[in-house]
């Protein structure tokens, strides 16, 4: 990873940019001190791709174009595992490909970015389809953690933040992109190196013959970290595993394990889900959305807002873990809280559980290849507030 001042210098571009979405990730992560690339060809996710192999090894990072999608999630297991911040991009059908790996680096615990720039079905169209996917794709228990960008800006801010956590926790941190954001043109601004938050995994100070790599530091519940390669031997398995790295079938160890490596995301939080609020301090209605939807929720808002109804929007940054207390809080302010989501309607499932007896719930959804017009959400609004 890159550590002179000169080299920072080469991975932070400071200064504003007129930029496309997919390349503002690449800069996020190389900022964020991307060393490792693995990816396969698939659009709308191809530009970052393509960046990535020209800026990458400039930066004296690794670029590989896998066979396939799930040769890449691999790759970024083993990159991580030698100690690389490492990071793959696809769109829906290669995320699909992908879950086997994913499920791989959560029981392992290798610190790994995915962007999945979701498009609808084989169409580079606009689609939210995937949110479910996002948290249950992998087999087995687990937690993810995924962040839902809503401008290029974001999609820069984001991609730093999810290298951040990833390290922090040891565990996959997914990039929510959609084509809208992806493949559109916006401000930029890149501020300088040493403004940029840089979070890395903790190494373990113990020598080999006292260091198990699945022992979780008591302060933190995330195990000290020791890369391949330097004398420090363990067995990385999907299988259950002890603190010593050995396959353990034993219940009880396969009970604290799938605790520990769910329990270091949920117990956290606080410290993970991030949600923005417009407008709702007085507001009678709240709509809650998640990337590129957010857009028109703010415009439909103030449409609402100039016809007397009193209307506030809560942006999901973080979409899984659920962000249950923000949406609680709002429940308890609003009389009625409508999520509005570019699918058939999934995740208003989770705002549906957590605003139940609490205020009344709607949705609005959109299935077409499309982001909402403002006027559409407008028209459920004045439709469901009577």
């Amino acid at each position: 990873m890159a550590t002179s001042t000169t080299e920072r210098a080469q991975r932070v571009l400071t200064g504003t940019h007129f930029m496309l979405g997919n390349y503002a990730v690449v800069e996020g992560a190389l900022a964020a001190g991307c060393d490792f690339f693995a990816g396969y060809p698939i659009t709308p996710a191809n530009e970052i791709s393509e960046r990535m192999s020209q800026r990458l090894p400039a930066v004296g990072g690794k670029f590989l174009q896998g066979e396939d999608e799930l040769c890449s999630i691999y790759a970024l297991s083993g990159a991580s595992l030698a100690g690389a911040k490492a990071m793959t991009a696809t769109a829906s059908a290669g995320y699909n490909y992908m879950q086997e790996g994913i499920g791989y680096a959560v029981a392992v615990e290798a610190p790994i970015v995915i962007v999945d720039v979701q498009r609808c079905r084989g169409e580079n169209f606009a689609s939210q389809a995937d949110v479910m996917q996002m948290k249950w794709g992998p087999s087995g228990d687990h937690e993810l953690i995924v962040l839902a960008p809503s401008s290029v800006q974001e999609l820069f801010d984001f991609t730093i933040r999810a290298f951040n956590l990833a390290e922090e926790f040891r565990n996959p941190v997914i990039i929510m992109s959609e084509t809208t954001i992806a493949l559109m043109r916006e401000r930029l601004v890149i501020p300088p190196a040493e403004e940029i938050e840089i979070v890395n995994r903790r190494y373990t100070s113990l020598p080999p013959d006292k260091y198990l790599p699945f022992k979780a530091n008591e302060e933190y519940g995330v195990p000290d970290f020791a890369p391949l390669g330097e004398g420090y031997g363990a067995i990385y398995s999907l299988n259950p595993h002890s603190e010593e790295g050995s396959i353990d079938w034993n219940p009880d160890v396969f009970e604290r394990l799938y605790k520990r490596i769910t329990g270091k995301v949920t117990h956290h939080r606080d410290k993970i889900c991030k949600t923005q609020a417009f407008k709702m301090d007085d507001a009678d209605v709240a709509l809650i959305a998640y990337g590129s939807e957010v857009r028109p929720c703010i415009d439909a808002m103030e449409m609402a807002r100039a016809d007397g109804i009193k209307v506030g929007v809560l942006k999901l940054d973080t979409v899984w873990p659920v962000p249950e207390e923000q949406i609680v809080q709002v429940a308890n302010h609003v009389k009625l809280a409508i999520t509005v989501e570019m699918n058939i309607g999934k995740y208003t499932r989770e705002v549906e559980r957590l605003c139940c007896a609490k205020c009344r719930t709607a949705v609005a959804t959109k299935n077409r290849g499309l982001v909402h017009f403002p006027e559409e959400v407008y028209a459920v609004i004045k439709e469901v507030w009577r």
